[in-house]
């Protein structure tokens, strides 16, 4: 098939619109409902970051994806109890493969940016991962290809219009990219970048040197998650996942805060406050997530106060404080940080040494790199300089 027509593009207004191939056939096929414009945006930019999640890291990787940027991305590592227990996944009957645990930890790092997104797995989706993704909203699936369970699973959802699309894995497209903004026609050579690559990591300016396998691990994870968002960004991850992203922020400051205060949101959900949270039997899960996130900001009395509690809770729980708060955020620790391109000033290491930052990989080449670098041996960090940006537009 060389061209599929789509019902719009961006917008309902925008007709008519297709995908097509000036030369050879598509390397994807629907298989079940229809995508539109942005779900194949989504599935593209995902299936490209969970393939090289898993040519970096040997596992099986998935990505979960809102208006072209990761809103999680994860290796399929096994899931504590509490993990399991805030992805809401403690309940499953069957044992969960390790791409479902991919799924879980992509879907589950900020489940309010993931709601209605679009999921990529790097391997052929199993009966396992399929039944995780049919219990949330979700608006398609991309994956090199499917059980015959798994496939069925899927169809069931939506209706039978729930969107699923293979992609052929050997596909290589060509090595220069075209798009057009106002009628004009840009080219660039593709991005290609090894992220994978060691020497990346053997700039290392700061007084800690050492990176543990695990950080690296953890870094490259990163830095790949970056190369498919959306620019400015910043990403926290740790123990294999993304757990704060910060995307399309015109300053790096406030992609830095952004993501922080996504990884801090994610941590929060495992302390004692949350997971014994009083919620109501039926409560639907959406819900459940809404309120959480307003319980840990700084609009909690807004579920917290008379006439509101009644909707959520069978009881009034505590306020979570900021001094609470602060103390929980503080235990974390040995969290990774990537940003796509260098950091300008120090306050991004101030920032990130509250959510529990110790490594970070980074391009370099500010004026001000050596403030940076005295930021980081204030607090131990290790820091290499990767000398590659990876904006992303």
């Amino acid at each position: 098939m060389k061209e599929y027509a789509l019902k719009y593009g961006c917008n309902p207004n925008q007709k008519p619109a297709r995908i097509y191939m000036e030369q050879g056939e598509l390397p994807v096929e629907v298989i079940n409902g229809r995508a539109g414009y942005i779900n194949f945006l989504d599935a593209l930019n995902s299936w490209q970051l969970v393939r090289e999640l898993k040519a970096a890291t040997g596992l099986p990787a998935a990505a979960s994806f809102k208006h072209v940027s990761p809103a999680g991305a994860a290796v399929g590592l096994p899931l504590s109890d509490t993990l399991k227990k805030i992805y809401f996944v403690d309940d499953v009957d069957f044992e969960l493969t390790p791409l479902a645990n991919a799924y879980a930890r992509a879907r589950g790092a900020d489940r309010m940016c993931s709601y209605g997104d679009f999921c990529a797995l790097s391997d052929t989706c199993d009966e396992a991962t399929a039944r995780l993704i049919k219990r949330e909203v979700s608006d398609g699936v991309i994956a090199p290809g499917y059980t015959t369970e798994a496939l069925k699973i899927l169809k069931e959802k939506r209706k039978g219009n729930y969107c699923v699309i293979t992609i052929d894995p050997n596909y290589v497209p060509e090595p220069l990219e075209h798009k057009q903004v106002f009628g004009v026609t840009f080219e660039q050579g593709r991005n290609e970048v090894n992220l994978n690559d060691p020497s990346l990591f053997e700039n290392i300016p700061t007084q800690n040197k050492d990176f543990t396998p695990e950080a690296l691990r953890d870094l490259k994870i990163a830095l790949i998650t970056l190369k498919y968002t959306q620019s400015n960004s910043v990403c926290y991850v740790k123990d294999g996942q993304a757990i704060g992203i910060g995307a399309g922020q015109q300053s790096r400051i406030h992609c830095t805060r952004l993501a922080g205060s996504k990884a801090d949101e994610w941590w929060m959900r495992q302390s004692p406050k949350v997971l014994n949270l009083p919620f109501k039997e039926k409560i639907r899960r959406a819900d459940r997530d809404n309120t959480i996130n307003i319980y840990l900001s700084e609009e909690a009395d807004d579920v917290l106060r008379d006439g509101a509690w009644q909707q959520f809770f069978t009881e009034r729980p505590e306020p979570f404080t900021r001094e609470e708060q602060k103390e929980w955020i503080a235990q974390n620790t040995k969290v990774a940080l990537g940003s796509d391109a260098f950091f300008p000033f120090g306050d991004n290491i101030e920032r990130a040494h509250k959510s529990g930052v110790e490594f970070i990989a980074q391009a370099g080449g500010s004026i001000r790199d050596d403030h940076v670098i005295e930021t980081c041996d204030k607090y131990g960090i290790a820091m290499a300089f990767t000398g590659v940006r990876l904006f992303h537009h």
